[in-house]
C-alpha cells in the first residue's frame, strides 16, 4: 500500500492536470477574461478550495499553463561542446517536438487572442517560456565558439536562425492553418537541413 504522503502528492498532481488543461480549454473557448476561476473548478471536477489552494488568481494559474507548455525532462538539457553538427541535431530535435505538443499551439492562440486587452499574458509567456529556452541555445553556441568548433560572433542572431528555420515550417503553419501537420521523417529532415545550414555558415574556417 502506498505511504500517505506518496498518494496524497500523486492526487494533487492528478487534479493539477486536470486544473490546467480545463484552462486552457476554457481560455480558448471563452476567453481569457470570460473564463471564471469557478468554471475552471467545475469543469476540472475539482472543488474551487483546492483550485485556489493551487492557483490562488488567474494570472497564477496562466502562468502554469506557460511553464507546463514549455517545460521537457531533457529540452534545457544541453549538449557538451566539441560537435557543432551533432549538438544542434539534438537541440534540433527538441525543439521541434516541443513546438508540435498540441498544448503549444493552444497556449500561443490564447496569448494572441487576448494581447490586446490583456499584454501581461504575452510577456508572462516569454520570459518564463520562450526566453529561457532561448537563452539556453545562446548558452550552447557560445560554448561551441569558445571550444572552438564554431564561429559565431553573434549568438542571439545564430540562435534565432537556427530556431526559426525548424519553427517556420513545423509550428508556425500549424497555428495558422487548420490542419497543417507534418509528419516526424519530415519534421527529421526540416531540423538536418537547419543543422546543415548552419554548420555551412558557422563552423571554423581553416
Amino acid at each position: 500500500m502506498e505511504s500517505s504522503p506518496t498518494y496524497h502528492q500523486r492526487v494533487a498532481q492528478e487534479k493539477r492536470a486536470l486544473i490546467v488543461q480545463a484552462a486552457t480549454d476554457l481560455f480558448l473557448e471563452l476567453g481569457y477574461d470570460r473564463a471564471s476561476l469557478a468554471r475552471i473548478a467545475e469543469n476540472a471536477e475539482v472543488s474551487k478550495a483546492t483550485l485556489f489552494k493551487q492557483f490562488p488568481t488567474k494570472a497564477a494559474l496562466f502562468d502554469a499553463i506557460v511553464t507546463e507548455s514549455w517545460a521537457g525532462s531533457d529540452v534545457l538539457d544541453l549538449p557538451r561542446a566539441g560537435n557543432l553538427a551533432a549538438g544542434l541535431t539534438t537541440i534540433g530535435h527538441r525543439y521541434a517536438a516541443l513546438m508540435t505538443r498540441p498544448g503549444m499551439t493552444d497556449l500561443f492562440r490564447i496569448v494572441i487572442a487576448e494581447l490586446p486587452r490583456f499584454p501581461e499574458l504575452a510577456k508572462a509567456q516569454f520570459a518564463q517560456g520562450k526566453m529561457p529556452y532561448f537563452e539556453s541555445v545562446q548558452r550552447y553556441l557560445l560554448a561551441e565558439t569558445k571550444a572552438g568548433t564554431a564561429a559565431i560572433d553573434d549568438a542571439e542572431l545564430a540562435a534565432t536562425q537556427f530556431l526559426g528555420m525548424i519553427s517556420n515550417f513545423v509550428f508556425w503553419p500549424r497555428l495558422l492553418v487548420p490542419g497543417w501537420t507534418v509528419n516526424e521523417d519530415r519534421a527529421a529532415e526540416v531540423v538536418d537541413e537547419a543543422v546543415r545550414t548552419m554548420v555551412a555558415r558557422y563552423a571554423p574556417r581553416p
